[in-house]
């Protein structure tokens, strides 16, 4: 039996893309200081540069009419309770609480005015969340992606939004992670399984189409 590549293996079976539908979103998933700390515990680069990567696409969302929506984890309860199991495995996060510089957004993709701010406790965008709701209420019917951790909250949140019938688009460059193989490993299975995997260039060129 000969070696084949992983390309290779999956092509003509998981390799169907979904493309745009009717009415998109922009969502910017965890893009707080903690991620781009040097010192902090949770510091990935990839963040840091996909926050570099991000202005630009922001500002051509904006200019567009797309929503944008931007999540971060923030955890209110006194001794973390109401994030549960999950708190438990990953302490990492137990700087993201009021107060903590950590927890507030990077300089430079702050949400604006208007801008729909999502608070959540876990990797996905969707749960325990009002997320659907909004989507729903935006007449909305495909999510550009973008943020961190790939591995995390990206992949949750992009297997989600298939779940919950909406078209999850990942913009490569504007993912990060704290690790490249990681990274790779979880846009590979979003790509092969759950949505589209774009880049940057494809996304900035289907807004300017808008």
């Amino acid at each position: 039996m000969s070696k084949q590549s992983t390309e290779d293996n999956y092509a003509g079976v998981w390799d169907t893309g979904l493309g745009f539908g009717k009415k998109s979103a922009l969502i910017v998933i965890d893009l707080l200081q903690g991620y781009t700390t040097e010192g902090s515990d949770l510091y990935a680069p990839g963040v840091v540069e996909c926050v570099t990567q991000m202005p630009d696409i922001l500002a051509l969302a904006r200019s567009k009419g797309v929503p944008i929506i931007h999540t971060r984890v923030l955890y209110t309860a006194p001794n973390l309770e109401d994030g549960g199991v999950w708190i438990k495995k990953a302490p990492v996060l137990k700087d993201l609480v009021l107060g903590n510089p950590y927890a507030e957004f990077c300089e430079g993709v702050e949400p604006q005015e208007g801008e729909v701010v999502i608070v959540k406790q876990y990797a996905s965008a969707f749960f325990g969340t009002s997320l659907v709701a909004t989507l729903n209420g935006l007449g909305v019917d495909t999510l550009i992606i973008t943020g961190c951790t790939t591995s995390g909250c990206i992949r949750a949140t992009a297997v989600d939004t298939v779940q919950h019938g909406f078209r999850p688009i990942c913009v490569r460059e504007c993912i990060g992670d704290r690790a490249e193989g990681p990274h790779e490993a979880n846009l590979f299975d979003i790509n092969a399984k759950y949505g589209d995997v774009i880049s940057k260039e494809q996304a900035m060129g289907y807004l300017n189409s808008l």
